[in-house]
């Protein structure tokens, strides 16, 4: 049976997001680009990446950032996913009636810190104001335009044997924003909110097609991600539990709430799949930056087994992981 309305769960980022792509959205719009950046063609626009994105955060404000930062953040890590230099951003912003000025200055200067730390400006923009009860104080979209380089990682370059690496640990901004909305009083939670141009683009400068795959894990986290580019490659993705980075607030806070980090939102990491002879190589490279200290080896890519994804637990078993159902934390980003 086809989709008859939207539900949360249409924006998760897992199964009912395909469903939406592939029954509504697609059949529409036609050729619209499923990467997180779209490469332009054609003589004026050889060599420039576009894309576009919405933050629609719950709460505004949360331990490690706040969705001006955020905005800034997932825009410009879109355009350094495919390979490109974030240049210039556009910001639209949906407010509404009642909204305090003081807040909207708080979130307009974070916005404007983060564009100024990651070197890319703000060359144009909207303002809209909804009635009240017809928004939720701000939402912002931004649209990023960026110069590519010389190299393209893209699914259909893996083989197996290559290795999966994440650039640090999971789930942080997914359970901070949730822990921050709900009021649940757990230490120690911080975003990982951040531009990762600065690692990604040296990252490929130095190894090059040695890269053959990244992605940030944002919604619907690393087990969505993984799963996508298993169905766009072809093969099976094996994963060592023991070997994912998660800091001891994030699995204290997941085993609370009865949550699975493979699912939660990273705002601040990137998946990279490269050739296995080269792994330790990449990994010391990405140990040397602060924001990727501790990224770490969490698999490989295997032949495909009638499963997209597997995870070898920390006991020795081995279990599939599927597709993300439903939407456990709406509004993250």
């Amino acid at each position: 049976m086809g989709i008859e309305r939207i539900f949360l769960e249409h924006g998760s980022g897992g199964r009912a997001t395909s469903q939406l792509l592939e029954e509504i959205i697609l059949p529409i719009l036609g050729e619209v680009s499923l990467l997180d950046s779209a490469l332009l063609e054609g003589q004026s626009w050889e060599g420039l990446a576009f894309t576009t994105d919405s933050f629609v955060v719950d709460p505004l404000f949360f331990p490690g950032g706040d969705i001006g930062s955020l905005a800034v953040h997932g825009t410009v890590n879109d355009l350094a996913m495919v390979g490109a230099a974030p240049l210039f951003l556009s910001v639209a912003l949906i407010l509404e009636e009642g909204l305090e000025t003081a807040i909207l200055r708080k979130v307009l200067s974070s916005l404007a810190k983060a564009a100024e730390e990651a070197r890319v400006k703000v060359i144009c923009g909207d303002t809209k104001v909804v009635p009240r009860g017809k928004g939720d104080k701000i939402f912002i979209n931004t649209s990023g335009l960026g110069r590519l380089g010389k190299w393209r990682p893209a699914p259909e370059k893996l083989l197996p044997g290559d290795k999966i690496l994440v650039s640090g640990p999971i789930a942080e901004h997914g359970i901070t924003v949730l822990a921050a909305r709900e009021g649940l009083g757990l230490q120690g939670l911080k975003s990982d909110s951040q531009a990762l141009h600065q690692i990604v683009l040296p990252l490929l400068e130095k190894f090059g097609s040695q890269i053959k795959f990244l992605r940030d894990p944002t919604r619907g986290g690393l087990a969505s991600v993984l799963h996508e580019c298993a169905t766009e490659c072809g093969f099976s993705f094996l994963l060592e539990e023991e070997k994912i980075p998660l800091s001891p607030q994030v699995r204290a806070g997941c085993e609370i709430l009865g949550l699975d980090p493979l699912y939660l939102a990273c705002e601040g990491r990137f998946v990279a799949i490269c050739r296995g002879e080269m792994a330790e190589n990449i990994l010391h490279f990405l140990k040397s930056f602060e924001a990727s200290s501790q990224a770490a080896i969490i698999g490989e890519v295997i032949p495909f087994v009638d499963f997209p994804l597997f995870l070898k637990t920390r006991i020795g078993g081995m279990r599939p992981v599927p597709p993300l159902s439903g939407e456990p934390l709406p509004r993250i980003c």
